[in-house]
């Protein structure tokens, strides 16, 4: 009699892992993003781990997630995934300052972002 089964926020083909209050702006994160929107798993996982910015291991860490997801809580095939979106959204943004010179104060804004990555199965062409 209990409460019905939520439906599910992705198709039946799909994974997703969501992370929040990575300390960087959403900006330099789309950036490590868009290097592997379209891309096969296996693939990006090598262009996150060789890469240069710095929150690429957190990216990593989400799409290791997502890929986790959809092996172990939707029976999808390891090989056979495309990230199929990863997208960034704003989150807080900490106000800090500076005391500068002749009685000013100088922001330092210290944003943080949050990272949505789908992987999808696709069937790979003969």
């Amino acid at each position: 009699m209990g409460q019905e089964k939520n439906p599910r926020r992705v198709a039946e083909n799909e994974a997703m892992a969501k992370t929040r209050m990575l300390r960087t702006s959403p900006q330099k994160l789309n950036l490590v993003a868009a290097m592997i929107r379209g891309k096969k798993v296996e693939r990006a996982l090598i262009d996150l781990t060789f890469s240069k910015k710095r929150i690429a291991q957190d990216v990593k860490k989400c799409l290791q997630s997502a890929i986790a997801n959809a092996e172990n809580n939707h029976n999808l095939d390891v090989d056979e995934l495309v990230v199929a979106e990863a997208f960034v959204g704003k989150n807080l943004v900490m106000k800090r300052g500076r005391p500068r010179a002749r009685g000013r104060f100088g922001k330092i804004m210290k944003p943080f972002s949050e990272l949505t990555i789908k992987v999808r199965q696709v069937e790979e062409q003969a």
